[in-house]
């Protein structure tokens, strides 16, 4: 992060060096806001998905799973589901997975599903991760994260709660404690209302 710009005056406190490093952070700085403005005026330019909102409609997908098995959100229809896009390989998205796996066990009972999506692209790393970890909810791969790029994520971990009407209820960027009773209520007011 660039602290604030010196101002260039003939004060003691600054020599010349000083000056010019902080002209070279500033110059990296315009820089980089360039290369930001580039790159999503090319993504723009793609066709890039807006990222799903409150109140969209859930994105139907199916995803292999290293078994050989598949996850599709469409064999969870009336149910409560988070979608958790993620990877092993990202540091906030290794800080919630304990706290992931005990919510996910803990409002199984009420009819609430947690799917992992991971985008890692090295089955043996994401293989022993889910084994050292001792996850029991469903995780997909999604490598090229095609799906992720369909839902509007572009940072992880990202969690989509899905309704049992289907649509987006709630949208998470970033690792929080799901152990949270604010984020358990939440889920199981969702599991309970009724069905529209």
């Amino acid at each position: 992060m660039l602290g604030a710009p010196l101002a260039i005056t003939a004060h003691p406190r600054y020599n010349a060096s000083m000056i010019v490093t902080n002209r070279a952070k500033l110059g990296l700085g315009g820089l980089l806001i360039i290369a930001a403005g580039v790159t999503s005026s090319f993504l723009l330019r793609r066709g890039a998905p807006a990222p799903l909102e409150l109140g969209d409609k859930a994105l139907d997908f199916t995803v292999p799973r290293l078994d050989g098995g598949e996850v599709a959100l469409r064999n969870y229809r009336g149910h409560v589901v988070l979608v958790n896009f993620w990877a092993t390989w990202c540091p906030p998205c290794i800080e919630e997975t304990p706290s992931l796996e005990k919510f996910a066990e803990q409002v199984k009972p009420y009819g609430i599903e947690v799917i992992g999506v991971s985008v890692d692209q090295d089955p043996a790393m994401l293989e022993k991760f889910i084994r050292d970890y001792h996850l029991t909810f469903p995780i997909g791969r999604d490598p090229k994260q095609t799906l992720s790029w369909r839902y509007g994520t572009r940072l992880f971990p990202e969690t989509y709660i899905i309704g049992r009407d289907g649509r987006v209820a709630s949208k998470i960027i970033s690792n929080i404690d799901w152990e949270d009773p604010r984020i358990i209520s939440f889920v199981r007011d969702l599991a309970e209302s009724r069905r529209q």
